[in-house]
């Protein structure tokens, strides 16, 4: 799967924005950019600034929109994928993952911000492994996550 990075992130098209919606669900909360693309170049990943348009803080930087890629990895959770990857990964290198994943989202934050903001690292978790999906969106933009790179081993495993 092509990874675009979040540095390189891109302005959605009018049919990429409208994608974003389908795959969402509802219309986005705040303007996003798309930071990951499947091999036809749609987009996979969307990154969210640190604060929607209404101030709210935002803790998911990333965030997995691809239908099927969700698909999977809800299968993956279901089948016991949160507890089986926090036993896996050793625990020290995913709290310094967590530290690298909040300092990158909290860099977008307005210079002088002195209001609430989002808090955590992955998905906005302080510690452990809460959701596979966020992991893995930032795995897909190139963010140094171990449970990404856990999920990315067993995502298409028949016996996972």
């Amino acid at each position: 799967m092509p990874r675009i990075g979040p540095a390189m992130a891109d302005s959605p098209t009018d049919e990429e924005a409208a994608w974003v919606r389908q795959c969402l669900g509802r219309p986005p909360r705040s303007a996003f950019l798309i930071a990951a693309r499947d091999a036809h170049g749609r987009p996979t990943v969307i990154a969210n600034p640190p604060l929607l348009d209404d101030g709210t803080p935002m803790p998911t930087r990333f965030w997995l929109i691809d239908p099927d890629l969700n698909r999977r990895i809800g299968t993956l959770e279901a089948a016991g994928g949160v507890n089986r990857s926090e036993a896996e990964v050793d625990a020290t290198e995913l709290a310094a993952a967590h530290r690298r994943y909040g300092a990158e989202r909290d860099s977008h934050l307005p210079d002088g911000h002195a209001g609430p903001a989002p808090s955590g690292g992955v998905g906005g978790t302080r510690r452990g492994v809460k959701c596979l999906h966020t992991h893995y969106a930032w795995f897909l933009v190139g963010g140094d996550d171990p449970i990404g790179r856990w999920v990315d081993r067993h995502l298409f495993d028949e016996d996972a």
